[in-house]
């Protein structure tokens, strides 16, 4: 038997489709189902009810976030095996299956991750080295988005690598991933003080630490919309993607760094953050062509969220209270 664990927020009707893929694609797969349901207001919890009644459904009355909601589910699995999986990630057939091969085939794999694909058909970035001062410059500074190919400039991508066979990687994104119940039961669960983002990223450091590897597959394929669940969050500014929140995205890669690589890997990538957009001011204060005074605003308001950020987590030693 496998678990499947899905955290929903406000994601109804894509959770249906999520729910329905899964169940067309993974047939003759011996199966549970969990739906952690983040005190949606769209429904999402009486659609599961209503609709699929064999998945558990664990309604809460507030939104812990993705590591606690996970983490619910986890001492209640049943699989040996327990795939993750965004409600904004349809798999593909076979996929179910291609994973549990693989990971029966690989003892040594405490947790792996599919190839991620758009709606419009093209590969996301599907496995990642593990994020540092470095990785964070090429990104802002546009290298590794015009270089996507170079194995210099997008490292952390693993840039040219095609996707077309298994690779050990550091870290691979939460959107789908199988973790090996084993592997849990030894090193725990998610860190709850992440809540959301680099909880799989601090998970995936952790198991490595303890010995085990990270692979990315090929073969197994989820179709992944993207934000679905952050887009909801109306209220809070987003990044130049807008997938991910950016002052939670900032509170939980302030935590991981002290927690991983400590105050001088804070400093250090914090730094590249600030001086970053510190001289994107300076630029557009300097020289104010064309729509310079939108980026100087929008180059404020990042800094003000720095800022925030840091000091909400006191520079990466404290999580703030739930829900963010």
């Amino acid at each position: 038997m496998i678990s499947v664990v899905i955290v929903s927020y406000n994601t109804r009707d894509i959770l249906r489709n999520c729910l329905e893929a899964l169940f067309e694609h993974s047939r003759g797969v011996v199966m549970e189902v969990f739906v952690v349901d983040n005190n949606s207001h769209d429904g999402s919890a009486d659609m599961v009810k209503n609709d699929f009644p064999s998945v558990l459904l664990i309604a809460n009355n507030q939104n812990l976030g993705f590591a606690a909601a996970n983490n619910q589910a986890f001492p209640l699995a049943r699989g040996n095996y327990i795939i993750l999986l965004n409600p904004d990630a349809y798999i593909r057939p076979l996929s179910i299956q291609n994973c549990i091969k693989f990971m029966d085939s690989t003892p040594k794999c405490g947790l792996c991750g599919g190839k991620i694909i758009s709606p419009a058909g093209t590969i996301e970035p599907s496995a990642r080295r593990f994020p540092s001062a470095l990785s964070k410059f090429l990104a802002l500074s546009g290298l590794r988005g015009k270089f996507p190919q170079s194995r210099l400039l997008n490292y952390y991508e693993f840039g040219g690598f095609a996707y077309t066979k298994p690779l050990e990687v550091d870290w691979v994104p939460g959107t789908f991933t199988i973790v090996r119940k084993k592997m849990l039961d030894e090193i725990g669960v998610f860190d709850e003080r992440f809540y959301i983002y680099y909880e799989e990223t601090d998970l995936c450091m952790r198991a490595k630490k303890a010995g085990w590897k990270i692979y990315f597959i090929p073969d197994a394929e989820v179709t992944h919309i993207g934000g679905a669940s952050s887009k909801t969050r109306k209220d809070k500014s987003f990044d130049n993607k807008a997938a991910q929140v950016l002052i939670f995205r900032m509170r939980s890669e302030w935590l991981y760094y002290r927690k991983n690589k400590g105050v001088a890997g804070l400093l250090s990538s914090a730094g590249v953050e600030l001086l970053w957009y510190a001289a994107r001011f300076t630029k557009n204060l300097l020289f104010p062509f064309g729509d310079a005074g939108n980026k100087r605003s929008a180059a404020v308001s990042i800094i003000k969220q720095i800022v925030a950020s840091l000091q909400d987590t006191k520079f990466g030693s404290f999580s703030p209270p739930i829900p963010w």
